[in-house]
């Protein structure tokens, strides 16, 4: 029944805004407007210490990524990735300062910052936060022209930024970040060299960078780093051919979106210091808010950020926001015919690894619930539903381009909501299980290990390489809640219901391969 209310529903999903979606526990709004506390605090000590407007620049974008990026699962793990960021991000400073003036050796390098940053990305989260600091640090050196001579103040403001930002968020607001992050998970494969994954997104970037670095200074000998700049941030969530041209096509109208807006506000109120500073601060916390639901609002955000910055800067005007679009669309095709042609990874083979993994994890947290209501208290089941959210963050990013309203292929558009779906459903019984397993007063059925036994069958039949073309044998459960059944069965049943209904859709996607 879920499966086909999400089926119906899917097409108004899809045109619900970002502001409105559903925000569990406020997670979302906090983690916005705590961004703009840390950001705004950042630039105003930088303005204090009577630093440059480039130098609050630089400061402000440090302590943005360092809100934004760091994505570890515990505070501990937080802390040390942010105290990680300058040995990264200030050596790639002075490597592009040092190359201004030498343009064949600035674009060489700046290939290889963004070869290595993506590779970065096979060490998890801490690999991908400090991948993505060490190329913004290239970046930002071009978006603000920086020479040798303004490095010392620049590496002042950076670090007091970092500080600032670290201040608010592991004493003034502190948290452990619950919201899904899919770019920080990374999937491992036993393959080696060009047949691991983590190698071929580095290659494949790279080489869409050179191709967007070229056409990008074909269009603009100053605003080149753009088109790398937008190559860069397509492949960052990305692993599948399909999730790529999904999102070099939501980046670019999202662009599109922020320039018209961009022309509304920017354009005529760049000029008003105050006004200025509210509309970068709105930016903000729409880049914070919508990134976890929304890319294309999340990059009309940082377009309209952009354009406020390029004004208080002093170079803003028409032209240049027109040029920022071909920008982009350069750089968003550059992704395209990388991730095409050069080593490409099928959609299919990606949304495979990532819906068993999503599987195992659900068996993993059914045996960590059933092992806290025997009585073992080392066993935490909600660390499990917290890391299972996380994986179906992944699952949701890799069907996108079969779930996308331009996907003309209906058949397998409605088994990937459908396998969605049921997902969810596990997802939802987890949760529950779990919240009950938490109760001190809950107590072990003997039932209990009848359910769980038969969950754990029915995902090793779901997940089994040999079960693919034939018949799958979940033995004898008939999956029925019996009534009067306890909370613990009632979402045990539940979701092996769910697991015996995904062997449908899953099984044929294993004889019609449901990506591209």
């Amino acid at each position: 029944m879920s499966a086909l209310v999400y089926a119906r529903k899917g097409r108004g999903n899809l045109l619900k805004s970002a502001f409105v979606a559903h925000d569990p526990g406020q997670m979302r709004l906090r983690f916005a407007s705590r961004a703009v506390l840390g950001i705004g605090l950042a630039v105003a000590l930088c303005g204090a210490a009577g630093y440059s407007l480039t130098a609050a620049i630089a400061g402000g974008l440090a302590a943005l990524l360092a809100l934004f990026t760091v994505t570890d699962p515990t505070v501990r793990g937080q802390a040390i990735t942010t105290a990680l960021l300058p040995a990264v991000g200030l050596p790639v400073l002075t490597l592009a300062a040092a190359l201004h003036d030498v343009p064949v050796a600035r674009d060489l390098a700046f290939l290889a910052v963004v070869g290595a940053g993506v590779y970065a990305r096979r060490w998890g989260p801490r690999g991908h936060s400090l991948g993505v600091f060490g190329f913004m640090a290239y970046f930002s050196a071009q978006f603000l022209h920086t020479v040798p001579g303004q490095l010392p103040e620049l590496y002042v403001a950076v670090l007091l930024s970092l500080i600032a930002s670290s201040v608010v968020r592991f004493a003034v607001w502190c948290y452990e970040r619950r919201l899904a992050a899919p770019v920080a998970v990374a999937l491992t494969t036993g393959a080696a060299g060009l047949g691991r994954i983590t190698t071929r997104q580095a290659v494949q970037p790279t080489f869409g960078a050179g191709f967007a670095l070229a056409l990008g200074q074909v269009l603009s000998d100053q605003r080149w780093y753009w088109a790398v700049g937008a190559t860069w941030w397509v492949f960052v969530a990305t692993t599948s051919r399909g999730e790529t041209v999904v999102r070099g096509f939501r980046r670019f109208l999202g662009t599109v979106l922020g320039i018209g807006l961009g022309f509304a506000v920017a354009v005529p109120l760049h000029h008003e210091p105050v006004v200025a500073a509210v509309v970068v601060a709105m930016s903000v916390f729409g880049i914070f808010y919508t990134a976890a639901v929304s890319y294309t609002w999340m990059m009309l955000a940082v377009t309209v950020m952009a354009s406020m910055l390029y004004g208080l800067l002093g170079v803003l005007d028409a032209g240049l926001l027109i040029l920022r679009v071909a920008e982009t669309a350069a750089g968003a095709f550059g992704a395209v015919l990388a991730v095409l042609f050069v080593l490409p990874v099928t959609t299919h083979s990606v949304t495979e690894a990532w819906v068993e993994r999503a599987l195992r994890c659900v068996q993993t947290c059914t045996a960590e619930a059933a092992a806290r209501l025997a009585g073992n208290e080392d066993a935490a089941p909600a660390q499990r539903v917290v890391e299972l959210e996380a994986i179906l963050g992944r699952v949701r990013l890799s069907l996108a381009p079969l779930v996308h309203p331009l996907n003309p292929m209906k058949a397998r558009k409605r088994r990937a909501r459908h396998v969605l779906a049921l997902l969810d459903d596990c997802a939802r019984e987890v949760r529950g299980l779990a919240s009950v397993a938490a109760d001190p007063e809950a107590s072990h059925d003997i039932r209990l290990a009848a359910a769980c036994w038969r969950v754990e069958a029915a995902v090793e039949a779901l997940t089994d390489a040999p079960t693919v073309g034939r018949p799958l044998r979940l033995g004898n459960a008939t999956a029925t809640e019996p009534r009067g059944a306890d909370p613990v069965l009632a979402h045990l049943h539940a979701l092996e219901r769910a697991l015996l209904e995904l062997a449908v859709p899953l099984r044929r996607a294993s004889q019609i391969p449901v990506g591209a």
